[in-house]
């Protein structure tokens, strides 16, 4: 099958599955600002327009940055699985207090079990991961340029969440922190 094709379909069905997932929710008693969330999709979009606009990339943003070869494809997409299975995994755990927006959910329960117990933003961990094998299968500086920008958005609403979640629990979140790495095991 051809790799594109796959990745594609990958996506699809993570997609999928993402949006079915967002109709079992807990009631949310607080949320991010309008004006934080529009900033973040605005990041988003810029992200996505690269690979709409004209058919395909702009200019030098199609340059590759690695060399096409069957092993790094390969690689590309085993990342990208384990990714995604990482971040559905996490979603699983994070259940009814999962939101697609910062909030506070009612009742909202601290998770540190599961990939919460490995970094606190498993979820964005997984779908970075996703990206990074998307940017090998892909190999241009388009879609390096795609990881960068939601690394930051996902950075900005990490440090939103993290206030929130210092707001709601307090020395137990931030002891969880203490313990355990934003992003990546161990160093990040």
């Amino acid at each position: 099958m051809n790799p594109y094709v796959l990745l594609e379909w990958i996506w699809i069905v993570f997609g999928v599955f993402w949006l079915l997932a967002a109709f079992v929710q807990k009631r949310s008693v607080r949320r991010q600002s309008s004006i934080s969330r529009l900033f973040q999709i605005g990041i988003v979009a810029l992200t996505v327009a690269p690979f709409y606009v004209h058919g395909r990339y702009l200019g030098f943003l199609r340059e590759s940055f690695v060399t096409a070869s069957p092993q790094i494809k390969d690689l590309g997409l085993l990342i990208l699985v384990l990714g995604l299975a990482f971040a559905i995994w996490a979603r699983f755990v994070l259940g009814r207090n999962w939101s697609g927006t910062v909030t506070v959910k009612e009742n909202h329960v601290l998770m540190t079990r599961g990939p919460y117990g490995w970094v606190r933003h498993p979820i964005y961990t997984g779908i970075l991961l996703g990206l990074l094998g998307t940017a090998l299968i892909g190999g241009t500086l388009a879609s390096l340029l795609a990881l960068a920008l939601v690394t930051l958005v996902f950075w900005l609403k990490l440090r939103i969440e993290e206030r929130f979640m210092v707001e709601t629990f307090g020395d137990q979140y931030t002891a969880y922190r203490r313990r355990v790495k934003a992003l990546v095991p161990y160093l990040l």
